[in-house]
């Protein structure tokens, strides 16, 4: 073996490197096809989540106004100016 590796050998060595390539390129494939999936069910939850506030804001809103329509009156007035702009509720009692 004075002449270094014989042909058999680098044939051996050559075979041996690409199934280490193969079986490489097979976890990689495999590790992205799992990344994928992950992406996508976290985007599912961040959309069902979404849905799940509009929901809730939506739902909010509405028992919001249903309450200020049960109430009656005028809402929310400022003390110091009024529709106009003349002076407010405030003035009355300067």
């Amino acid at each position: 073996m004075c002449g270094g590796p014989s042909k058999a050998e680098k044939k051996a060595a050559e075979e041996a490197a690409q199934a280490q390539r193969e079986a490489a390129n097979a976890q990689r494939e495999a590790a992205e096809v799992q990344r994928v999936i992950a992406q996508e069910r976290k985007e599912q939850e961040i959309g069902e989540r979404a849905e799940a506030k509009r929901e809730d804001i939506d739902q909010a809103l509405s028992s919001r106004v249903q309450r200020t329509n049960r109430r009656g009156g005028t809402g929310r007035r400022s003390l110091f100016t009024s529709m106009g702009g003349a002076a407010g509720y405030a003035s009355r009692f300067r």
